[in-house]
């Protein structure tokens, strides 16, 4: 099988795309090792980008070659190579859960403890590490402070209110919604980075931030709660228990805000390479596993699709990224570089393909009286 898959079936695949390899465009893969393709058909996903860290191969529009392989669905068929190594993986995520207590804090001790001063250079003033809101943003500066906002305006927040925020990341939001709307907060997070800089950075404002994970929280109730880009690391096998945490500590009349990425069909385990390289034990919901976790707890009053404003966020970031990288070499080396790279401008064509979605889903306990108005 590999010998076939190793070099005509993948040529042909990305010939099908447009793409050429070794071509003269800017989205052509240049190869520079005889033994990728062997590899690719061997291993998968993982040997893509590998191969790519190593610089096996190389490509000067990143983005548009993703793009293109991923519209036209090649990639799943180049995915599927060396599918059966998965096997592993596909069990541990079908009968374990690697997002227990224990497991779930792995993640920030690989991706989001890995040093502030790499954060503040690539996300800008604002410290927001999810999607930006682009319909009349100029930068990603004013695409965050959009997101932000627009997450206040659709809660309804007011003076007064308390509100928790399940993954607060650097506690962008509850500074905003503090200063903006007068409103009291609680943030949680996994991440000892994270922590320590969201309460340096906010000891005159009525916040409060734990390092804490969000079974451990029992102090509601809470006028309204608000969850950004944490819900990827929650797993399958948590739905449940995240949606009864959030439902016990929301008021009868409050709303909960969930902003996730997600995928239109329900994945049996992780991206290899995401999973190993980036953001551990990681995995998208689907539409079905989110509406069958919330029955008898939630309804849904809005569902707001902007997944291709990732594309352009990732894209922000990029290019802050690696503006900055002479700052940056010394303490995080070149292969970090290329593997922040792929990362990002991989992630960035996906986006694009529309192969992945941005959802905001609001959800109230009951129904809100008198209907709920959506705000775009």
């Amino acid at each position: 099988m590999a010998g076939i898959a190793s070099d005509g079936f993948i040529r042909e695949l990305l010939n099908s795309t447009g793409v050429e390899l070794n071509g003269p465009r800017p989205f052509d893969p240049q190869v520079r090792t005889n033994d990728l393709f062997s590899r690719i058909a061997r291993y998968g996903s993982i040997a893509v980008g590998e191969s790519y860290m190593n610089g096996d191969w190389d490509v000067e529009n990143l983005p548009e070659f993703i793009y293109r392989v991923v519209r036209s669905g090649v990639v799943e068929q180049i995915w599927k190579m060396g599918a059966w190594r998965s096997l592993p993986t596909y069990l541990y995520y079908r009968f374990l859960n690697p997002q227990s207590l224990s497991g779930a804090r792995k993640v920030a001790e690989v991706h989001y403890d890995i040093g502030n001063d790499l954060y503040e250079k690539m996300l800008g003033s604002t410290m927001v590490y999810s999607c930006g809101y682009w319909k009349e943003a100029k930068t990603l500066d004013e695409a965050q402070i959009a997101k932000l906002d627009l997450v206040c305006r659709k809660l309804g927040l007011k003076s007064g209110d308390r509100i928790l925020d399940i993954g607060c990341g650097w506690g962008s939001l509850l500074e905003h919604a503090a200063k903006n709307y007068g409103v009291r907060g609680v943030g949680l997070t996994i991440s000892k980075e994270q922590a320590a800089y969201a309460r340096e950075h906010m000891q005159k404002l009525p916040v409060e931030i734990r390092l804490q994970d969000y079974r451990e929280t029992d102090d509601g109730p809470y006028d309204h709660i608000v969850s950004i880009g944490m819900f990827e690391h929650v797993g399958h096998r948590n739905y449940r228990t995240y949606f009864q945490t959030a439902r016990r500590l929301l008021k009868e009349d409050g709303l909960f805000l969930l902003h996730t990425i997600g995928v239109d069909r329900t994945p049996k385990k992780p991206d290899p390479w995401f999973d190993k390289y980036i953001f551990p034990g990681g995995i998208l919901p689907s539409p079905e596993l989110i509406t069958s976790n919330i029955e008898k707890m939630f309804k849904i009053e809005d569902w707001h699709n902007f997944g291709y404003d990732y594309s352009k966020t990732l894209l922000a970031w990029f290019e802050n990224f690696d503006r900055t990288w002479p700052q940056l070499r010394e303490k995080y080396g070149e292969r970090f570089y290329r593997m922040w790279k792929f990362y990002l401008l991989s992630m960035a064509g996906d986006f694009e393909a529309r192969h992945t979605e941005l959802w905001q889903i609001v959800l109230s306990p009951h129904g809100v009286v008198g209907g709920y108005e959506s705000v775009r």
